[in-house]
């Protein structure tokens, strides 16, 4: 059963995970507005966007770094707030120089916040004693819904950047500093067990699948939320009302699913839960590259949502399997993936894109999304034996 502490710990990772989704929507709704500032090109906006993939995965790796010695708490006390710090400086940026700098600043603490409150879930997870990280995910998906309210609410009534970063983000700072101080510590989180062997390297090869796995996924993520809107527009030549539709519909049904995805993992196994969700996102593209009309176009979007929601949450879930004493280098590198799949999507759809089409564009990421279930039984429940990791590949 789970203790008092148990409970305390599960509402802090609650609350990190509710900040890091409203701070990724209140700066991303906001890159028309940024664009439209700065005067930048198309291409120049595409090489401002790719630095905070590139930088978060560095992040990423220093966070697994640092939580392996310090806990990952101490990674989102300091990371969370800075990154929060890092979207007001990007509403205030009077030069594009400046831009940069915010958005490399962001890009790190994205990437650390990203590994940590991850770490957290695992580490609530394991104390639980079953499935439960799919939720922390879906609070993720309520608050950047929130976030893109907030912004459309104070794009309404005629607010700047500044003060609708701000306003935002001293909410997101304020539950940050709170939750920050009942996250599971260092002791809490590292386990002391047989399993992983003092100084031992952990290997790559368990923990592949589950890589491979995530990059896919957000390949397919950052198709959608890069050029979804794209492709109804010069695909489906949409109204600007419908537009939106298509990532409203994406964005809905991932937050639906990770309400329930634990209920589903806890009856089937999470291994059959990604693998009817690689089945069901490769269906979800398959009919966006072939849909006739805007409604139907639209369900695509959202049945892509179904399959693609369980991926990232049992990713996760799966690398703290593996990682029984604790350490957070698993589960830092699952992540690292996370921003591999978004470059790699937005290069692959958008180049294909440019040499025929967005419909055709959306074959890349169906082929990717229909390999996830090749994948999925590396998500069967396991853990390392001393002579998987004394071998260290």
């Amino acid at each position: 059963m789970p203790t008092q502490r148990d409970r305390r710990a599960r509402l802090a990772t609650y609350a990190v995970f509710f900040v890091q989704g409203l701070t990724f929507a209140t700066l991303l709704t906001q890159v028309a507005a940024l664009q439209k500032k700065h005067g930048l090109s198309d291409g120049e906006l595409s090489i401002l966007l790719l630095v905070v993939p590139v930088i978060a995965g560095v992040g990423s790796v220093l966070a697994g770094e640092i939580a392996k010695r310090f806990g990952s708490r101490w990674v989102l006390r300091v990371a969370q707030p800075l990154a929060a710090l890092a979207v007001v400086l990007a509403g205030l940026a009077s030069n594009v120089p400046q831009l940069v700098a915010a958005n490399v600043l962001f890009g790190l603490c994205l990437g650390a916040v990203d590994a940590g409150m991850n770490m957290q879930a695992v580490t609530v997870e394991r104390r639980y004693a079953k499935p439960i990280l799919t939720g922390f995910h879906a609070l993720w998906s309520a608050a950047a819904v929130i976030g893109a309210v907030w912004a459309s609410a104070a794009g309404g009534v005629g607010l700047g950047l500044p003060v609708t970063f701000a306003v935002a983000m001293l909410a997101g700072v304020v539950i940050a500093l709170i939750a920050g101080r009942t996250l599971c510590g260092p002791e809490e989180e590292h386990v002391a067990t047989e399993t992983v062997a003092s100084g031992a390297r952990f290997p790559w090869r368990p923990i592949l699948p589950l890589c491979l796995a995530m990059a896919f996924l957000y390949v397919g993520d950052a198709s959608i939320s890069n050029f979804g809107s794209v492709y109804m527009d010069k695909i489906m030549h949409s109204s600007a009302a419908v537009i939106p539709l298509a990532l409203g519909a994406y964005q809905a049904t991932t937050f639906v699913v990770r309400v329930g995805g634990d209920f589903a993992v806890r009856r089937y196994g999470p291994a059959a839960i990604v693998r009817i969700g690689g089945a069901l996102a490769a269906l979800g593209l398959a009919g966006i590259v072939t849909a006739p009309n805007e409604p139907l176009a639209i369900v695509a979007f959202g049945l892509t949502g179904v399959g693609l929601s369980v991926v990232a949450p049992q990713s996760f879930s799966a690398a703290g399997r593996l990682d029984p004493a604790g350490t957070g280098v698993a589960i830092a590198r699952v992540n690292m993936f996370n921003y591999v799949g978004f470059i790699v999507g937005a290069a692959l759809v958008g180049g294909i894109a440019e040499a025929a089409n967005y419909q055709i564009a959306f074959i890349a990421p169906l082929v990717l999304a229909a390999a996830i279930i090749t994948l999925a039984r590396g998500f069967q429940p396991r853990t390392l034996t001393p002579a998987h990791v004394a071998g260290g590949v």
